[in-house]
C-alpha cells in the first residue's frame, strides 16, 4: 500500500526546508563538537606545558652544574692536573667540546638574563 502523503501530485513541488533544516542543524552541531574537542585539546596541552616547567628548569639548573664543572676539570687540566687532563681528552675523544667562555642555558622560550 503506497501512502498517499509520499506521492507527489503533478505541478506540487517538495518542500526544501526540511532537508535544509537537517543539514543546517547537523553543520551546527558538527562545528560545535569540533569547538569543544578543540577546546579540550587546548586545556590538556596548557596542563601539560605547565606540568613539565619544573621539569625544564630542573634540567637548566642540572646543565648549569654540568657545565661549570666541566669548566672547573678544563681549568684543572690547564693547571697541570694530569686526572683531569685525562678526563678533557676523553671528553673530546668522544665529541664533547668545553667552553669556558659559554653564557649559561637557558630554557626555550625564555629569554637570558641581563
Amino acid at each position: 500500500m503506497i501512502d498517499d502523503r509520499l506521492l507527489v501530485r503533478a505541478g506540487e513541488h517538495a518542500s526544501p526546508f526540511i532537508p535544509i533544516l537537517i543539514l543546517a542543524l547537523s553543520f551546527v552541531g558538527w562545528a560545535g563538537f569540533q569547538t569543544a574537542q578543540l577546546v579540550l585539546e587546548k586545556d590538556n596541552l596548557a596542563a601539560l606545558r605547565a606540568g613539565q616547567e619544573r621539569q625544564v628548569e630542573d634540567s637548566k639548573k642540572l646543565r648549569d652544574g654540568l657545565d661549570n664543572l666541566a669548566k672547573a676539570t678544563l681549568a684543572l687540566a690547564d693547571r697541570g692536573n694530569a686526572n683531569a687532563r685525562l678526563i678533557v681528552d676523553e671528553l673530546r675523544r668522544r665529541g664533547v667540546t668545553i667552553n669556558p667562555d659559554a653564557p649559561p642555558a637557558t630554557p626555550a622560550g625564555a629569554e637570558p638574563k641581563k
